[in-house]
């Protein structure tokens, strides 16, 4: 091979790398400003105005707090997801086309949240209908996102080339978040009231992730199919399936346990943290904005670092670390006193630190352990519970509050996930799981 054609090949692959960085920082707006800052918050206001005497709201006839509402709308998504990712995923890697299927993901969830400015009064049930389709679309469209990851940068790159993905996401999310919090602390001068700024808040996220999906659909390529050819089968016939090729490959398996009992309760503190701040701590919108955006900000931080620990710990242990951190944090959040939004900021300090790294880490890790031509397939899997789309977090929080009245006693039963989370992980032997899948392992991991 020339040295041209390294050139060449070099080049497309870090314009490769440049474009799929793009739909971190598309879709990560959707996460920032709609799921952790405003939709929780709002929709509980929209639930309760709708709400009975006795606080209850009665979707289909069945009787559930307004106050839980969102968490069960959350814990739906997640269902519907089950149901299409691993179709989706195995359509992908048999048909290679991935890049079609992606964006009709991201385009249908971009238009469900963009939807979003017509959430008003009590239309409580609009809004869980939305939540439910932008959730689940991003689901499909991430899991096929992240299935690039192996076909884009070779094993010693991936801890970076994961990281600086989940950099640019978390930059974006601030971006947007300075100019939410310019438009919603001064929404008076701006001729439009606060509900309607929430609205134009979450609105424009959707447009958002629309107009800059366009970069990664512009540069990233399908490469054939890679997978075994067999049709896909409806639904849950397909995750049997799939779960069932992953038991040949135990150690990816018993990953895969581990970081979905972790990530589950990591994707409920992000969703469920703004309704926290406000119906438990009784802190204003203004404030969350302010403590979501510190996060954001320290995550960029926190990502890029993680990733240099990684390089110098290996990967299992540098995640094993961060999940030590969440369990104090979340301990700490216990506690916190209400109406003092210094020790919330300080816990978002916290949170920021370890946010980034921990799912960055977590996704390169995986992409060592799949089989070469099943990434979009495996990765449904892993994608099940991944961005505030799992079902048994939010479903733990809705029912503790439920049971309880208390944020409290629902934030604090997550812990639970940190520690099972540890002790899954720290069994699992990586290096002899990254060989099992077939594939080179990496000096540090």
């Amino acid at each position: 091979m020339s040295a041209d054609t390294v050139r060449t090949e070099v080049f497309d692959q870090k314009r490769e790398q440049r474009g799929w960085y793009f739909y971190d920082w598309a879709c990560s707006v959707y996460s920032t400003s709609v799921l952790t800052v405003f939709l929780g918050p709002y929709l509980t206001s929209v639930a309760k105005s709708a709400a009975d005497a006795d606080g209850f709201v009665h979707p289909l006839g069945v009787p559930v707090r307004a106050g839980s509402f969102f968490a069960y709308s959350v814990s739906l998504s997640v269902i519907v997801a089950v149901l299409v990712m691993p179709l989706v995923g195995a359509a992908a890697d048999r048909t290679g086309r991935k890049k079609p299927l992606l964006g009709a993901a991201a385009y249908t969830g971009a238009a469900a949240t963009t939807g979003m400015f017509f959430l008003d009064g009590d239309r409580y049930l609009l809004g869980g209908v939305l939540l439910v389709v932008a959730n689940a679309a991003q689901s499909v469209a991430t899991m096929l996102y992240n299935s690039y990851l192996p076909q884009i940068a070779p094993p010693e790159d991936r801890d970076a080339v994961s990281s600086r993905g989940w950099a640019f996401g978390y930059a974006a999310g601030s971006l947007v978040l300075i100019v939410n919090l310019v438009l919603y602390m001064g929404h008076d001068s701006f001729g439009v009231s606060e509900t309607t700024a929430v609205r134009i808040c979450l609105a424009t996220a959707g447009l958002w992730w629309g107009v800059f999906t366009l970069v990664p659909l512009s540069r990233l390529r399908d490469r054939g199919a890679g997978g075994t050819g067999r049709t896909t089968a409806p639904g849950l016939r397909q995750v049997a399936a799939t779960v069932r090729d992953m038991r040949r490959h135990r150690l990816t398996l018993a990953f895969l346990l581990a970081y979905l009992i972790y990530n589950d309760g990591i994707q409920t503190v992000i969703s469920q943290a703004s309704v926290y701040g406000s119906e438990e701590l009784g802190l204003g919108q203004s404030t969350l904005i302010g403590a979501v955006l510190l996060v954001q900000v320290l995550a960029v931080a926190g990502a890029l670092g993680m990733g240099r620990l990684a390089r110098t710990y290996g990967t299992k242990r540098t995640i094993l670390g961060s999940l030590v951190a969440w369990t104090v944090t979340l301990g700490a959040g216990y506690f916190l006193p209400a109406g003092a939004p210094v020790w919330f900021f300080v816990l978002a300090s916290g949170i920021g630190l370890v946010l980034g790294g921990s799912q960055a880490l977590s996704r390169s890790l995986f992409s060592h352990l799949i089989p070469p031509g099943k990434e979009a397939e495996y990765f449904s899997a892993y994608e099940m519970s991944d961005r505030g789309m799992s079902w048994l977090g939010p479903l733990l929080f809705g029912i503790t509050y439920q049971l309880t009245g208390s944020y409290r006693d629902a934030i604090i039963s997550l812990v639970a996930f940190f520690v099972i989370g540890f002790a899954l992980l720290a069994r699992v032997p990586v290096r002899q799981a990254v060989l099992d899948a077939g594939n080179p392992v990496p000096e540090r991991i």
